[in-house]
């Protein structure tokens, strides 16, 4: 009998927000599955309106193994040329120039846009490009809980995909916030987690933007005694911390 492949729907800000968050809910890394965009979203300017994209992600089911082939000797042939270092794409320095022309029709062109790649999450075949924003006031770009920067990062990531003609992966940062803030929730997962734990009880945690709903799923994605899933809908929509039975 066939198996029937595992898929789930998942939400986000934008189509790698939620692919990144229906790869915490399945514990597989971006190569284990086949993504399908439901719904690519739209977002108002700077986050005024719009709505969630939504994808379907369907885990691949592992090839049965070959019968061993026949011993041969293969054919000479010319070693493939090396990928050139992904440092090195022309979509780098389009992203920083798109986000730095951004920031200038802002009236804040005083700010600096350093660009970089990141490190690469545990769900993430590859690093994404980081631009990291410092400078006077850089901090007026977070917005409530981060909202007006989620908003300023799907702007750039549609401009610069228009410019070379594809998706790029790229996180937007101001003064290293993103990576605070994901500190912070992932140690208060863990709080709540416990706290489900003991009391056998589930823990709603409040409504969250899609990237943290993202790190609370990531901080307890390997606990050992709780799941966690997502409930709701749009803005409301939350993370809730369930005990395993």
């Amino acid at each position: 009998m066939q198996e029937v492949d595992q898929a789930i729907e998942a939400t986000g800000i934008d189509v790698e927000d939620a692919i990144a968050a229906g790869l915490a809910r399945l514990g597989v890394d971006r190569d284990a599955v086949q993504t399908e965009v439901l719904d690519e979203g739209s977002r108002g300017l700077f986050g005024l309106g719009g709505r969630e994209a939504r994808v379907r992600l369907t885990v691949k089911q592992q090839p049965a193994p070959a019968a061993p082939a026949k011993p041969h000797t293969p054919p000479a042939e010319e070693p493939a040329p090396a990928p050139a270092p992904v440092t090195q794409r022309d979509d780098f320095k389009i992203a920083q120039g798109v986000l730095t022309e951004l920031l200038g029709m802002m009236d804040m062109e005083d700010l600096r846009v350093d660009a970089r790649l990141a490190e690469p999450a545990g769900d993430e075949s590859e690093p994404p490009l980081l631009l990291d924003v410092h400078g006077p006031d850089a901090d007026v770009l977070i917005g409530r809980r981060g909202s007006t920067l989620a908003a300023l990062q799907h702007i750039t990531r549609l401009i610069v995909g228009r410019e070379v003609e594809g998706w790029v992966h790229l996180v937007i940062d101001v003064d290293g916030f993103k990576a605070r803030r994901e500190q912070s929730l992932g140690r208060l997962a863990l709080r709540l987690a416990e706290q489900a734990v003991r009391t056998n009880r589930t823990v709603v945690l409040e409504p969250m933007p899609p990237h943290e709903r993202r790190y609370v799923h990531l901080a307890l994605r390997d606990h050992p005694h709780v799941i966690t899933e997502s409930v709701g809908e749009g803005d409301r929509r939350k993370v809730t911390i369930i005990p395993r039975h």
